[in-house]
């Protein structure tokens, strides 16, 4: 079972504190503007108390200007100081959480496949988010606010015991029972916003879930369904965000009857010594009577500044778990794969997903540089599974994957993808225009390089047809695009990188006939001279393929040309004879 965080993690705050040594020169003005803030605080209460006892009471106007003068100045440096701390202390948060923010999604680009698969989007959107914004919280209005706080008390206390030691034991005798519901208050916060931020991240993850899959939930009437689910887990939630109000509700109206009753018997005692024998001044009951808010509103903070410090912690420990997850691709070639010829062999592959289920058994084939092989066979059978090992998306099991006689483990990954041109039946396109979708922003691909490449395989007349060409925004996802037009314009920033292998994985299953006719046209121009491995569907785009793999149950069953294959009379030529048979039915209706 996980254990709990620790209500001080000195470890993790160390770690924190190690993205603040960049900025240490704010920092230090942080720290000066806290001290400042303290030292003119607690200095306010002494001339005050100067004024009443020399001025007011004895009714003597020499000096009074002097004072009020000194009072205006200590109002103005702590009004100073106060500034300096809310922009620095703001500014150094943002900076901290930027520079973890880009650490962490460069680390998450790195993931391989496999941490995807078993990852909700929507919980790391949150830490990359979210979370993020709770660390900043801690230097803005967590860490300095308890320093400047802690040091406030500590120096009022010492002006109290300065000041008059019989009225200051009054006020330190209530302290431990305030420090005592602070321990315990703190104790189940950090229980309370544990929870609070599991469910965050399960919220975040439902809805954006259901909002990608809106379609699906509306084409089966699941509306209602997931409302249900929506009204649970919002439910949860509240739950858990309730919890920390309780809390709060019985913490700060014990501090602040606490803090009145120490007022009130202070008030009491010290007029009472005023009247018989004189032995606390106006002045002195004047100062304490604003020294008392000064020195238990700090504890009243410092439990709600802890508050949010805790979950700039509870946030922080969870980025870090996702920072210290090992999930990456081992990196340890350093050949650069330039020039290649394309020639890829699969040597005695094993692989699985998870440890109970072998997706490929002993696979082992050769594809020779400049042709096309094509891989067919039924769901599952691990066609998809050999495209992502060749991209390094998985490590495999055992065996050997070779390009150009040289394992795939040995070249830099960076420049083993650059190579390999993928093309997926499922399109992704990001909410910005054409040429960027096209280029992915990689400044070393022209404008030009871009109109050449869609003029040879024939998508520039379909694109000069949108508003604005090559400028028009596609939205998310593409959406103002067919799914052929999105098709098409995945084979261009394929084909537009010139590389030296080309994947397409079931890029023609979900089209219709005319968008078809001008991808095969695409294909034809994009495998000429260019090695090629093609994940089919549908038989009758590979007939003319060099050499088709066939595949079941992780194994490769058969293997040859489409008229080889016939005359076996196998698996290749059962799958054949069954869509042709489903072809002629669907033309006779």
């Amino acid at each position: 079972m996980k254990e709990k965080t620790q209500v001080y993690n000195i470890v993790l705050f160390k770690r924190i504190l190690k993205y603040v040594y960049p900025y240490k020169l704010f920092f230090s003005i942080c720290i000066i503007s806290v001290l400042g803030l303290s030292i003119f605080g607690a200095l306010r209460p002494v001339v005050l108390e100067k004024v009443v006892d020399q001025n007011l009471t004895a009714q003597i106007s020499e000096g009074f200007l002097f004072y009020i003068i000194i009072m205006g100045l200590l109002l103005i440096c702590e009004v100073i100081s106060n500034y300096l701390f809310i922009y620095y202390a703001s500014w150094l948060g943002q900076s901290v959480v930027k520079d973890i923010r880009v650490k962490l999604f460069n680390h998450i680009l790195n993931f391989k496949m496999k941490y995807y698969d078993k990852s909700s989007v929507g919980i790391l959107i949150t830490r990359a988010v979210t979370d993020m914004e709770r660390i900043a919280d801690i230097f803005g209005q967590g860490l300095f606010m308890i320093l400047s706080d802690i040091l406030k008390m500590l120096l009022v206390g010492i002006v109290m015991i300065i000041m008059n030691w019989k009225l200051s034991i009054i006020v330190f005798f209530t302290l431990p029972l305030i420090l005592i519901a602070t321990m315990i208050f703190q104790k189940y916060m950090k229980t309370a916003f544990d929870e609070v931020r599991t469910e965050v991240a399960n919220l975040n993850s439902f809805v954006q879930e259901r909002v990608t899959g809106m379609k699906v939930l509306q084409l089966f009437a699941r509306e209602e369904i997931e409302y249900l689910k929506f009204k649970e887990i919002n439910e949860r939630h509240k739950k858990a965000w309730l919890k920390t109000v309780w809390y709060n509700s019985i913490f700060f109206p014990v501090a602040e009857i606490l803090s009145s009753l120490t007022l009130g018997v202070v008030v009491w005692y010290g007029g009472m010594n005023n009247i018989l024998d004189n032995s606390t001044s106006l002045g002195e009951l004047t100062a304490f009577i604003m020294m008392i808010p000064m020195m238990f509103r700090p504890l009243n903070q410092i439990a709600n500044k802890f508050n949010t410090l805790l979950m700039g912690m509870v946030a922080a420990e969870r980025v870090f778990n996702v920072l210290d997850t090992d999930s990456n691709i081992s990196e340890s070639g350093n050949k650069i794969a330039n020039n290649l010829k394309g020639d890829i062999q699969f040597k005695n592959i094993n692989f699985s997903y998870n440890e109970s289920e072998i997706v490929l058994k002993n696979i082992s084939f050769e594809i020779k540089a400049g042709t096309t092989t094509a891989i067919v066979g039924s769901t599952g059978a691990g066609k998809s599974t050999i495209i992502n090992l060749i991209n390094r998306f998985y490590e495999i099991n055992s065996g050997d994957i070779l390009i150009d006689g040289t394992n795939i483990k040995d070249f830099a990954l960076s420049s083993l993808r650059n190579q390999i041109g993928f093309v997926s039946q499922d399109v992704h396109l990001f909410s910005d225009t054409i040429l960027h979708n096209i280029t992915l922003n990689n400044s070393n691909i022209s404008f030009d390089q871009v109109k050449r490449a869609s003029a040879k395989i024939g998508v520039h007349d379909f694109i000069k047809t949108l508003p604005n060409g090559y400028n028009y925004n596609v939205r998310e996802r593409g959406i103002m695009l067919s799914t052929g037009q999105r098709q098409l314009i995945s084979f261009l920033r394929a084909y537009v990188t010139d590389p030296r292998i080309l994947i397409l994985d079931e890029a023609t299953s979900s089209i219709d006939t005319d968008s078809e006719i001008l991808i095969q046209k695409a294909i034809e121009k994009m495998t000429d001279n260019r090695t090629s491995l093609v994940i089919a569907h549908r038989l009758s785009t590979i007939r003319n393929a060099d050499n088709i793999i066939v595949m079941n149950l992780g194994e490769i069953v058969e293997q040859g040309t489409h008229q080889e294959l016939l005359k076996i009379n196998g698996y290749y030529k059962n799958l054949y004879d069954t869509q042709l048979k489903s072809q002629k039915n669907k033309e006779l209706v």
